[in-house]
């Protein structure tokens, strides 16, 4: 068994697309859809992939697109573990627009996951062996239909008793009702923050007393705060440092999330320090942005983002 393991329940067969101008009521003539396993679990373990780590992806799929995934994620070299659902996984589909260059993003609904389903990750998440349980688990993206929202709080709960550490970037109910349960790490972006702190929106200023009153009320041992192209602020009980990024030629900011958080898996593994780990993140997402459509971080990138990161640390 890997010492990192994702879980995505709600996986997507992602298709990506160029087209000249979206106009209504015309006949768009596409180029040649560019098809990806996606869902955020599924990221995480194709990024740390790129980045030379090794993961198991826990997946639940069914249906062609499901299959898809799974034949894809071989090709790549990606372990996982196939969790069949008697519903079809869902399709995604970006169309960039050439003429502007604007991405249009259609996400679809995930299926009605039933019961049985969901209920068996967690089961085999809590029958390992002491000697199979992982280092880490992370825990991304959205619950489709059916799962209930306290599915990461569940999760937590078993991350305590089995003793790994658990990394968990959600939002909505499933982040607020996973936060106090035992949750190592969260990756909120500052809406989801305010939200951890019962508030409706929080200002620049405030940003670091909600962090450090989030990580006061247990809510989680860590927080590294999405900053988007501002890079990420680290807010741990030693305090919290500004983690801001080179400006960098981007093409697409999609899988930079997925591909921080992979970063950030991969340092935690060395041993890095939290400022390190954070400084690695934020290079790896940064790294994602320099890839076109869906790609996620390429190594060369991130190494090279974060030596710069390492050189300029006492400014940013």
């Amino acid at each position: 068994m890997s010492d990192i393991i994702t879980i995505t329940l709600n996986p997507a067969l992602d298709k990506s697309t160029h087209v000249a101008q979206v106009m209504p009521e015309k006949k768009l003539r596409c180029t040649e859809p560019i098809f990806e396993p996606g869902g955020g679990g599924i990221n995480v373990s194709r990024a740390l992939r790129k980045l030379g780590s090794k993961s198991c992806a826990w997946i639940l799929v069914g249906g062609p697109a499901g299959e898809r995934i799974c034949s894809m994620l071989q090709q790549e070299g990606v372990d996982f573990r196939e969790m069949k659902t008697k519903n079809w996984t869902r399709e995604n589909l970006m169309v960039k627009e050439d003429n502007s260059g604007n991405q249009f993003r259609f996400g679809m609904p995930g299926p009605e996951i039933y019961e049985e389903e969901w209920r068996r990750c967690l089961e085999d998440l809590e029958k390992l062996p002491a000697e199979k349980v992982p280092k880490y688990v992370v825990a991304s993206g959205s619950l489709p239909p059916g799962v209930p929202d306290d599915f990461y709080a569940q999760l937590a709960a078993i991350a305590v008793r089995k003793n790994f550490r658990l990394i968990v970037d959600t939002s909505g109910p499933a982040l607020l009702k996973a936060a106090g349960k035992g949750v190592f790490l969260l990756k909120p972006n500052v809406g989801e923050l305010a939200a951890l702190a019962g508030k409706e929106k929080i200002s620049a200023m405030e940003q670091e007393e909600i962090a450090q009153q989030v990580l006061r009320e247990g809510k989680c041992q860590v927080l590294v705060v999405s900053l988007g192209p501002r890079g990420a602020m680290l807010a741990s009980k030693e305090g919290t440092v500004y983690i801001t990024p080179p400006t960098v030629p981007q093409q697409s900011a999609v899988g930079a999330g997925d591909s921080m958080v992979a970063g950030m898996v991969v340092s935690l593994m060395r041993g890095d320090s939290l400022e390190q780990m954070a400084r690695y993140g934020v290079a790896a997402g940064t790294a994602a942005t320099m890839t076109p459509g869906s790609e996620l971080c390429r190594k060369e990138d991130t190494e090279k983002i974060y030596q710069w990161l390492q050189e300029h640390k006492s400014q940013s």
